[in-house]
């Protein structure tokens, strides 16, 4: 679906203009464990680089919710109640899928993420109360970030997207999901091709790309 915004044409799914728009990219996979994308306001606006609205786009089984404080949201409780409910989140008590098997009863799995920098998502923590009952979830990886046109926090912080494909990836290892490899690999496309977009602009003097700064820019 499109919409127009000014004078300029827009996708209404990933929410890019119709000129850098990414979602023929995206590989559908079908899952049986649901992902909750709870995306703060202020990521939502970030239509240039946010990669929440591609992971959505990408998984049929997942939802996505804007705002900050979820505490009352009937979808979002219902999920909770009725699946066996995680929230990615590196805590110590966390269970680090790459070493334990997630499931626990007989119910299907749920796996919430929060897409939104640190400082919002411990607000959305902080307001959201129906959250902390979730068990929390992490994982371990060697890999590092792709995103060439965003610095970061620390060097071990991955993207939403990169992070999901992390989680589907192990969900496969504990034979939790049974994704075909052709689409593991494809997983990352729009991904990719949404970099090499903003890189393109970047690289263009005669660019209107003023967002991202040409010497921040990585090889």
């Amino acid at each position: 679906m499109k919409t127009y915004y000014g004078d300029r044409e827009k996708c209404y799914s990933c929410y890019r203009p119709k000129s850098s728009c990414m979602c023929h990219f995206c590989e559908k996979i079908e899952t049986d464990t649901k992902f909750v994308i709870l995306m703060h306001p202020k990521e939502f606006k970030k239509v240039k680089n946010n990669t929440g609205h591609f992971t959505h786009q990408s998984l049929p089984n997942s939802e996505l919710f804007i705002g900050i404080d979820f505490s009352d949201n009937r979808r979002i409780n219902e999920i909770i109640e009725s699946y066996d409910s995680y929230i990615l989140f590196p805590s110590a008590e966390a269970v680090n899928l790459t070493n334990e098997n997630p499931k626990r009863s007989d119910k299907p799995l749920a796996i919430f993420l929060i897409d939104s920098t640190w400082a919002c998502t411990k607000k959305i923590f902080t307001q959201s109360t129906n959250l902390n009952k979730l068990k929390h979830m992490s994982f371990t990886t060697q890999k590092r970030s792709q995103y060439q046109i965003k610095v970061q926090p620390q060097e071990n912080y991955l993207s939403t997207m990169e992070s999901t494909l992390v989680v589907l990836e192990l969900l496969q290892k504990w034979e939790i999901e049974e994704i075909e490899e052709t689409q593991i690999e494809g997983f990352l496309r729009p991904f990719y091709e949404m970099i090499a977009y903003q890189k393109n602009l970047i690289a263009n003097p005669q660019s209107n790309a003023v967002r991202f700064k040409r010497h921040t820019l990585k090889d």
